[in-house]
């Protein structure tokens, strides 16, 4: 069985709002191309930061194991790792 990942890495990458804004629209809901993935440049839109502050949010998510990314060519599709979102919340649940 795999080892979970790290608690504190969670809890580092969702206490910014703007991370926690970038997880939420690659949540979906009505935006169709979430469920595919997102390029950096909608998330850009959608959040509405510069490419570099988007470049270095989703390093510290991707880091986290929150996100995962599928490289297509030069783009890079991002899309939450609801595995690891889900087993982050129960171990949180589980030590509060």
């Amino acid at each position: 069985m795999a080892s979970a990942p790290d608690l504190a890495s969670f809890l580092h990458a969702i206490a910014d709002p703007a991370r926690r804004r970038i997880l939420e629209a690659l949540k979906g809901g009505k935006n169709a191309t979430a469920k595919n993935g997102m390029c950096a440049g909608d998330i850009e839109g959608c959040v509405k930061l510069s490419q570099p502050t988007v470049s270095h949010h989703m390093k510290i998510l991707e880091k986290a194991g929150l996100v995962g990314v599928k490289k297509e060519g030069t783009w890079r599709r991002y899309r939450r790792n609801e595995k690891t979102i889900r087993l982050m919340i129960q171990a949180l649940k589980s030590q509060i």
